[in-house]
């Protein structure tokens, strides 16, 4: 018995002095602990992991950061019963964490549908100014031919050079982050040179007619919506619709001249005005709108493929027909139309955009219109056929502040109906 007793205090013992270890190993690891959270705090890490969204306690002893819901970063970034007791609990939560942008990248624009829409309870202010040049050539010929070569009859050869200045003032308002309206204010001016030469009529000089007009033209409104939330790799759409009035002067409007000879009746007549009439048949002063209310739904669609943005557009443009139309002719009055229906325009146009630096960047596309015929109560207007309409797009953009840019956009002329040369420029300003 004794044997025993001595062999349970000497276990006594060596328990005793491993509890003593213990208790020592445990001292040594709340020191090191300790020490750890001070440097962690000497060198930033607690901010860091609250900047980060994480979790120390989420994660374990071994985990520094981890991704979480916003929702419990704001609790995990409270102070702990820890941080309270030891005094380090003055530190603030840092709120959630940055939201991804919804809105779609910026772009120098060279369509005339921007893809970036106005923000919520913002205005944007933007002043244009356009200028166009187009010139074509035509021969006709009036008569018969006995033989070939040689024709007896008419020739008439022409240049039309056509310049239009337009200046706008559009102003668009955000309702919510992802819808917009949009209403454009056109002011026009347009001069049209025809140079003629016509043989067998007793000269062979070049004979020069111009005329020009200026004026409010065809006001219009549009409404965005951006439909989607896109990303990178994924693309934005945003739909729209437009609609333009006729608030111009249209071509039924301003006075035709007479079509034929009317010589005789300038010298004749007693209104100075004649002395105008040429018989060209042309118009005497140029028309600052179409004629026609035309509404045009669309889809603008942007697609971020760092470091370059895809986009383009796609629409359809309808015009309403008009009714007992007729125009004014000099030297003969009324002239009765009856029903006209101008061509619709399929609209389809595709560009990309590369952003040079945070103030710069340049877009380059191209924009094909396919235009219907023009009928005259039901029926084809001789002459007129469908038109295809191509044009180069070059653009660039350079952000003066944070809310004022300038775009400056050239378009060349592919086909060749479209204009030879469109300059524009633009100034968009938010308020």
């Amino acid at each position: 018995m004794a044997e025993q007793g001595e062999r349970i205090d000497a276990m006594r013992s060596q328990i005793t002095a491993q509890i003593d270890q213990l208790d020592a190993m445990k001292r040594a690891l709340a020191a090191q602990e300790a020490d750890y959270q001070a440097l962690r705090h000497a060198v930033g890490m607690d901010e860091l992991d609250k900047q980060r969204a994480g979790s120390i306690s989420a994660g374990g002893p071994g985990a520094s950061a981890l991704p979480m819901p916003a929702g419990q970063a704001l609790a995990s970034n409270a102070p702990s019963a820890d941080q309270q007791s030891s005094g380090r609990s003055g530190q603030q939560p840092v709120g959630e964490a940055p939201k991804a942008d919804t809105r779609p990248p910026e772009v120098a624009p060279i369509f005339q549908q921007p893809g970036v829409l106005t923000p919520k309870g913002k205005f944007v202010i933007e002043p244009a100014y356009q200028f166009e040049y187009s010139s074509a050539n035509r021969v006709a010929l009036v008569g018969y031919t006995v033989i070939p070569a040689i024709l007896i009859g008419l020739i008439d050869a022409r240049q039309v050079k056509t310049t239009t200045q337009t200046g706008a003032l559009a102003v668009r308002y955000g309702i919510t982050n992802r819808l917009e309206v949009e209403v454009r204010v056109p002011y026009v001016y347009q001069h049209t040179d025809t140079v003629s030469r016509e043989i067998f009529t007793g000269s062979a000089t070049d004979v020069a007619f111009g005329s020009s007009g200026n004026g409010i033209g065809d006001v219009e409104a549009t409404a965005r919506y951006q439909i989607n939330v896109g990303g990178p790799d994924k693309a934005f759409y945003v739909g729209w619709l437009r609609f333009k009035s006729r608030t111009g002067k249209d071509p039924f409007e301003v006075t035709t001249d007479c079509i034929q000879r009317c010589v005789e009746s300038v010298i004749n007549g007693l209104d100075q005005t004649n002395l105008q009439a040429t018989g060209t048949g042309l118009p005497l002063q140029q028309p600052t709108g179409s004629g026609f209310y035309a509404l045009q739904p669309g889809v603008t669609w942007l697609y971020p493929s760092d470091p370059v943005v895809f986009f383009g557009n796609l629409s359809y443009l309808h015009n309403f027909p008009r009714n007992n139309v007729s125009r004014t002719v000099l030297l003969q009055g009324k002239e009765f139309l009856g029903n006209i229906s101008e061509g619709d325009i399929a609209d389809v146009s595709i560009g990309m955009g590369l952003s040079l630096n945070e103030k710069a960047s340049l877009s380059i596309g191209y924009d094909q219109s396919f235009v219907g015929v023009t009928k005259q109560n039901n029926k084809t207007v001789p002459g007129s056929v469908k038109t295809v309409l191509g044009t180069l797009l070059i653009g660039g953009s350079w952000r003066m502040t944070d809310k004022r840019t300038l775009n400056f956009t050239l378009g060349v002329g592919v086909t060749r109906d479209t204009p030879d040369a469109t300059v524009t420029v633009r100034v968009p300003m938010m308020y």
